[in-house]
């Protein structure tokens, strides 16, 4: 089993220096280092560049390298996925990824790196499960700005809209075992909002939180950690359920309510989460 934490991914744009400097000191999980959005048309080639030197220079520790690229379809995206596939990095991130035919393409010239979709627009929920059964893919980022924008939704702070594609998109993941990352959340001052809105990925079954600023980290490593009384409960399901076999018995009871099977390999990915995490604070 996968143990390694998602909690905290945060973007970073790939032309900048001074951010990507800083981000070799943040308390994140993941960096994505953004070829797209964040930098502009002008600026790709040398974009290019400043992040392959980073990449080589500079020490990210135990963080998740990925590069988003620009679409296969623009004018920078097969330069950026060439490069990418000489930089020190553990993933290369295709935005707009509609089907597995875009994830194939790409792979053809990244080659062994592994691959994580940004699934983005309506077509992509409705291919969710074909994206994610591709053997190169490692991963789903939700786009979930774009995705609002194509649907034409409203914002809503329940984000209503957005649960069935959300849900699709979880349901492809779980499947497929491969790691599923929630959308951000725009108003990065807002801590009551992002604290909400991380624990209702959490409980959709999210890996963790797709961030746009390092006053985010603390709340969506918070969030997507087990706590204390996780940690507590897993350990005494487990204990009483060892005791429940050595009785013969099939089930055990843990603060009135059954414990099976299934509830003790859920407890036992609780702690194995929670010492992966506790190991990353010891580095």
């Amino acid at each position: 089993m996968d143990t390694r934490p998602y909690r905290s991914v945060l973007y970073i744009p790939g032309s900048k220096e001074r951010a990507l400097d800083k981000a070799t000191t943040l308390d994140v999980d993941a960096i994505i280092f953004d070829l797209e959005d964040a930098v502009a048309p002008d600026e790709k080639a040398a974009a290019r560049a400043t992040l392959a030197a980073a990449l080589a220079d500079k020490d990210y520790g135990r963080r998740l390298r990925i590069v988003r690229i620009n679409g296969l379809d623009t004018d920078w995206g097969r330069a950026d996925a060439e490069a990418v596939r000489g930089m020190a990095c553990d993933a290369v991130l295709l935005p707009k990824v509609d089907g597995p035919e875009q994830i194939e393409a790409l792979a053809a010239i990244t080659g062994d790196l592994p691959v994580w979709a940004m699934m983005e627009t309506p077509r992509a929920m409705l291919s969710a499960a074909a994206i994610a059964a591709h053997p190169k893919l490692a991963g789903f980022v939700m786009g979930t700005n774009d995705l609002a924008k194509d649907l034409q939704t409203r914002f809503r702070a329940d984000r209503l809209p957005l649960l069935t594609a959300l849900s699709l998109c979880v349901l492809a993941a779980k499947a497929e075992g491969i790691v599923i990352v929630d959308g951000v959340y725009n108003a990065f001052k807002d801590e009551d909002g992002l604290r909400a809105e991380c624990e209702q990925g959490r409980d959709l079954g999210m890996d963790g939180k797709t961030l746009i600023h390092p006053a985010q980290v603390a709340i969506a490593n918070t969030v997507f950690a087990p706590s204390e009384a996780e940690i507590d409960l897993a350990r005494r399901q487990i204990a009483a359920f060892e005791a429940a076999e050595a009785a013969g018995q099939g089930v055990a009871v843990v603060d009135g309510r059954i414990v099976e099977n299934l509830h003790v390999v859920t407890a036992r990915q609780t702690l194995a989460k929670a010492e992966a995490i506790g190991t990353l604070a010891t580095e």
